[in-house]
């Protein structure tokens, strides 16, 4: 059930330029699972809307969510000030995630791009407690690999940077094809040029993939209708074929959105 409540920020740190990773201490972990996410509200009553982060790791035992995210504003530049004790309101546990059973018995493949690969490192874990060992293939602008070793504890990596200063140079897809990575099926996060690519990939190969849609969202519980996709699939909420990222997703088959 959706809940918003007040947490307790137990660490931050700066682990790439403008890149945070913050844990927060709060009951949603019991609930949270790989690629959903929470609204965390700045303390600045003049950006009034909470900014959607997703999950990058969960801690059941100690009750800790990890979040990993970029400075892209005034909301997020706001989070990134805050210190171990502060107090900060979120919004979740939100949104639906990735189908970890599906993965059992098959090769799966983790891609990440950007600010999409913070999600994969609960994926990956996930998915390594469920008797499956992930590949992940991540793409970064240059060679400041935020999260890479995190992955490390529960995949095989495979990396791309945009100026070939590490791994592949070229992207996820390049990386694939170079290192002739298989997979039954593909789950994703990232900007959506990557995840475009990824969904004609996926149709041409055959492969089953789940993509996670990164979108500007307002409410997070679906009411606004801010933040739709066009879907083959009619929305019993608006009537029309659209599908709302917040709550129908952010992880959809790709089989089932255009984008």
């Amino acid at each position: 059930m959706k809940q918003k409540m007040t947490a307790k920020v137990y660490s931050q740190t700066e682990i790439a330029p403008g890149i945070f990773d913050m844990w927060i201490e709060t009951p949603l972990a019991d609930e949270a699972a790989a690629g959903q996410f929470i609204g965390v509200y700045p303390k600045d009553k003049s950006t009034l809307l909470p900014r959607p982060i997703s999950i990058c790791e969960v801690n059941k035992k100690d009750g800790m969510l990890r979040i990993v995210y970029r400075v892209a504003g005034k909301g997020t530049g706001e989070f990134a000030t805050y210190h171990e004790g502060d107090m900060v309101e979120i919004l979740g546990v939100l949104g639906n995630g990735f189908p970890v059973a599906e993965g059992t018995g098959k090769k799966v493949v983790l891609m990440g791009g950007g600010i999409g690969i913070p999600p994969m490192v609960e994926l990956a874990k996930e998915l390594c407690e469920s008797g499956v060992s992930p590949v992940a293939v991540v793409g970064y602008r240059d060679n400041k690999l935020f999260l890479k070793e995190d992955l490390a504890q529960f995949a095989k990596v495979y990396v791309a940077t945009e100026d070939g200063s590490e791994g592949t140079k070229g992207n996820v897809l390049t990386a694939m094809d170079e290192n002739d990575i298989q997979a039954d099926i593909i789950m994703a996060c990232g900007p959506m040029p990557m995840l475009r690519g990824i969904k004609k990939y996926s149709e041409e190969k055959g492969i089953k993939a789940y993509i996670s849609l990164e979108e500007r969202m307002a409410c997070g519980v679906g009411a606004c209708l801010g933040c739709v996709c066009k879907t083959k699939k009619v929305d019993h909420h608006s009537h029309v074929n659209n599908a709302r990222i917040c709550t129908d997703g952010p992880v959809f088959d790709a089989e089932d959105v255009e984008i």
